[in-house]
């Protein structure tokens, strides 16, 4: 090849032929930015995205999974379930989504203007980029009423991705909410799109006592069992709820799955997103990257969930609000509309 560039174009007309959107290549820029991503921190619009899936119906274009609490989107008002139609007035009806991801993302300060489709409203919407930083983890002590001086109190927690804080962080949210005498768990994957698939595997050690939690299968098969002794488990008995919607994508739906087949949790809310492929990230000698999918997994009841997700036990009220504040007024007060009282969320 005479440029980078042509080799570039080689290579990805060379992937093209697998027709699969998730094996990519990756510019050093881009590479380096998948990086940082999983490190903790990146310049963008806090913004996460994905394919339309059957249960959007015909969408053209990307559409949102979550908009990253308190970043540039959901300041201006982005959903979960709004579709992206153009970025700086190119289309994104036949864009993949990790070149989208390049496009929403750039240098501090910079903006960029999304198209959007909001139910059958379309709107202009500019966003200045900033640096989001990626705290995977929320957590907060819901004190339920109940008799006398015995009125249980729940520990909700609200992990937003899976990068290579998202364990540890999670660990620390059990241990404090622990150590204030909680009686159960919410554990909230909404709108949780993934990330590193090593961090969901342990985020699942901590609440089982044993178990398998994925197969790893390819083309042959299982290929690779990951399970657990419970040698890392701290929360291995509480009651827990998990909490999901068709923005939980990923390593979040492997963490779902393995919860609800090992019977450790009861799942409320919808279908998850439906992705079941793992991808290996191989680094070339330019900086360059290859996103690589090499194996698709299945939950411990050897269910596939490519899409189709993992299927809740029960649903959530529509109403049912997404921050920690919210949450705790849905469980003590009976006259609100998104009620949901501590029996039913821990019930099998």
């Amino acid at each position: 090849m005479n440029t980078r560039e042509q080799t570039y174009m080689a290579i990805k007309k060379m992937l093209a032929t697998l027709d699969d959107p998730f094996t990519r290549f990756l510019e050093p820029e881009k590479f380096k930015s998948l990086r940082s991503g999983t490190q903790g921190a990146l310049t963008g619009v806090g913004l996460s995205i994905g394919y339309p899936s059957q249960l959007d119906g015909p969408a053209a274009g990307l559409v949102v999974i979550s908009a990253a609490p308190g970043g540039p989107a959901n300041r201006a008002g982005i959903l979960t379930g709004d579709v992206i139609v153009a970025i700086d007035d190119t289309s994104t009806e036949t864009m993949g989504i990790y070149d989208a991801a390049e496009r929403l993302q750039g240098p501090e300060g910079t903006s960029v203007e999304l198209t959007i489709r909001s139910g059958p409203e379309i709107k202009q919407v500019a966003l200045t980029r900033e640096k989001v930083s990626l705290n995977p983890v929320k957590s907060r002590l819901c004190k339920v009423p109940g008799s006398g001086k015995d009125s249980p109190s729940i520990g909700y927690i609200k992990l937003t991705s899976f990068n290579q804080n998202a364990s540890g962080a999670v660990k620390e949210a059990v241990d404090s909410l622990k150590s204030s005498s909680v009686n159960a768990f919410v554990l909230d994957l909404r709108d949780n799109s993934g990330g590193l698939f090593p961090e969901g595997i342990e985020t699942a050690k901590i609440w089982l006592d044993k178990g398998v939690i994925v197969y790893i299968c390819d083309s042959r098969g299982v290929r690779d069992i990951y399970d657990t002794d419970g040698s890392s488990a701290i929360a291995a008995s509480e009651p827990l709820a998990v909490l999901v919607n068709k923005g939980t994508a990923s390593a979040s739906e492997i963490l779902a799955g393995a919860l609800k087949d090992n019977k450790r949790a009861v799942l409320f809310g919808e279908p998850t997103y439906g992705k079941g492929k793992i991808q290996s990230v191989f680094e070339l000698s330019d900086g360059s990257g290859l996103a690589v999918t090499v194996a698709r997994y299945e939950t411990p009841a050897h269910i596939d969930i490519d899409k189709v997700g993992v299927i809740p036990d029960h649903p959530l009220p529509i109403s049912f609000p997404k921050d920690e504040e919210g949450f705790c007024r849905c469980l003590q007060d009976p006259a609100s509309a998104c009620y949901v009282n501590r029996v039913q969320l821990f019930a099998r």
